[in-house]
């Protein structure tokens, strides 16, 4: 099903008739070779009115394979090419760690992909290299200033906060220690690695809408304190014009292809369980000021990428989704319902009839936001005609569409049924933002508000950790900014073992981290952890590449 580097690439058009679709001249683009190009902030200011209708594709709480939202955004996307729609697909970039990992690659599959797929998986036009670059400069000089004798601000070793980054799963650098070695080698100190889609350089890439602002976000990074209690921001270290100099160019989207040739935004890759999910506030500009429709993407399930969607970027951005195209599976239904994972292809009805509870829970979580949604049934080979027959019962029973998508086989052949009905609910409604609450709550309120009206919380507990937290946070004077919380994405709950619809479960905050640049707060609950260790049997293990140049392996 998936065809070869070389037919893949045989397969793709020069990027200049990609961005003729949208409107675009050659001349308009910064070209990255044959099939990619980065797209200049300046098309904002040439059409900055939005023209084109928002789609956004979220999913019921996934199987440990994942639910297809990619594919299912690529299909949905290149089903609207065919029925004759400007249509753009939006999407995150893949990071190393995942792809090295679990995933093995993350454009999409079979006949619903992303190009060119190797180099969209690997490195991608320098983006992750460059915000991981940025990242580790601030944390660099925060050193610097630990080790100088002459530095005047007296920053308080104890209190940094700010960890390194690397885009891989590397759990043996999640708690280390620098400095060793005498005065000469810095201070001793205990500190860490974040995997880079969790840096909040990252989410502020994807948030900032200007030069400006980026710079400005990059400033308000809190570091930590003096000895003498008094905060200190990045900018005070002098860091944000160096950071916003590395980010030159990867602040700045990228155009690709869906093998069937409809244009691909790729711009920014938060994870969707420990940032915001989504991205950058930018391409997706770009895309509905360039086409008819936009289709993109949240990661994990609605309760994750879906909520910090709305409640993070479309606060940030002033935008909102004219329809929610929300992705459930056979198996992963079954799943939730107590099937094992290794017997999710036989026949089960009892177990897709108990799982459903789990989409019904998300369906309710979208009306809350007052979403038109469209359940899309992401089509395996596995799934029988009873099953499928069944869903579609029981979400009409509950008065809501849904509609099968072939994608995966067909491409956008097998899609333009869903997107034809994913289309047509775009024009049900007018757009009316819906928020859980508002910015002037306290942040406990805010939290509360996620995890029993999202998650089905009966109630939420602070830890020691998190209660001090809150303390400091008010004495920066934050207290305004929404919650991006942190948690498993196996379950609404933050117990992964807890699967279906968990009720009056108790939700327990650890700790809550600071991203002042960003514009967030980052409650981290369960066992989360923001760097990722490598399974037993890594994708790595797999990929290669050949003599003559084409990556193997890369699923």
């Amino acid at each position: 099903m998936f065809p070869s580097p070389s037919a893949e690439t045989a397969s793709l058009q020069p990027i200049s008739a990609i961005a003729a679709r949208l409107g675009l001249a050659p001349e308009t683009l910064e070209p990255f070779g044959r099939f990619k190009a980065k797209l200049p902030l300046s098309l904002l200011d040439r059409d900055p009115a939005p023209r084109g209708r928002l789609i956004l594709v979220s999913a019921i709480t996934p199987t440990p394979a994942g639910e297809g939202k990619t594919t299912t955004s690529i299909g949905i996307a290149d089903g609207l090419t065919r029925l004759g729609h400007r249509t753009a697909v939006v999407l995150r970039e893949p990071s190393l760690g995942p792809v090295f990992g679990m995933k093995g690659g993350a454009t999409g599959g079979g006949r619903a992909r992303v190009g060119p797929h190797a180099d969209i998986n690997l490195h991608f036009n320098g983006d992750f290299a460059a915000i991981e670059k940025a990242h580790n400069l601030l944390a660099a000089l925060v050193d610097n200033h630990l080790q100088s004798r002459r530095s005047p601000l007296g920053l308080d070793p104890v209190s940094v906060r700010w960890k390194r980054v690397c885009d891989m799963n590397d759990r043996a650098l999640r708690r280390i220690v620098v400095g060793l070695g005498g005065r000469g080698f810095g201070l001793p100190r205990e500190t860490g690695f974040d995997i880079t889609a969790a840096s909040e350089v990252m989410a502020i890439l994807c948030l900032a809408q200007s030069r400006h602002e980026l710079k400005e976000r990059l400033g308000r990074i809190f570091v930590g304190f003096t000895h003498d209690r008094r905060p200190i921001f990045a900018r005070d270290l002098k860091a944000d014009g160096a950071m916003a100099a590395l980010l030159k160019d990867a602040l700045l989207p990228n155009l690709v292809q869906t093998l069937e040739g409809t244009p691909a935004l790729i711009h920014g890759g938060p994870f969707g369980n420990i940032a915001q999910g989504t991205n950058s506030i930018l391409a997706t500009r770009l895309g509905l000021c360039l086409a008819d429709y936009v289709v993109t993407e949240a990661g994990f399930g609605f309760d994750l990428g879906g909520e910090k969607f709305l409640e993070v970027k479309c606060r940030a951005a002033g935008l909102w989704p004219d329809a929610l195209a929300l992705v459930a599976t056979i198996r992963a239904l079954k799943y939730q319902g107590g099937a094992a994972l290794k017997e999710l292809a036989a026949p089960h009805a009892a177990a897709l009839r108990a799982g459903f509870a789990n989409l019904e829970k998300h369906l309710e979580n979208a009306a809350t936001f007052g979403l038109e949604t469209v359940v899309v049934i992401n089509r395996f080979a596995s799934d029988t005609d009873d099953e499928v027959a069944l869903l579609r019962q029981l979400c009409a029973d509950r008065g809501v569409p849904a509609v099968t998508s072939d994608h995966f086989a067909q491409g956008g052949a097998g899609a333009e049924e869903a997107a034809a009905v994913v289309a047509a609910a775009c024009h049900r409604r007018p757009r009316q933002p819906t928020f859980l609450y508002d910015l002037a709550s306290s942040v406990e309120d805010k939290i509360t508000a996620v995890a029993t009206r999202i998650y089905g919380a009966g109630k939420v507990e602070f830890g020691p950790k998190a209660r001090q937290d809150l303390k400091t946070i008010a004495e920066l004077g934050l207290t305004g900014l929404p919650v991006c919380i942190a948690k498993t994405q196996y379950s609404l709950s933050d117990n992964p073992a807890l699967l279906g619809r968990p009720r009056n479960f108790t939700f327990t905050v650890r700790e809550i981290e600071i991203a002042a640049g960003a514009g967030f707060l980052v409650p981290i609950s369960g066992e989360i952890l923001r760097m990722p260790g490598l399974p037993e049997s890594p994708a790595a293990e797999h990929i290669d590449i050949d003599d003559a140049g084409n990556i193997l392996g890369l699923t």
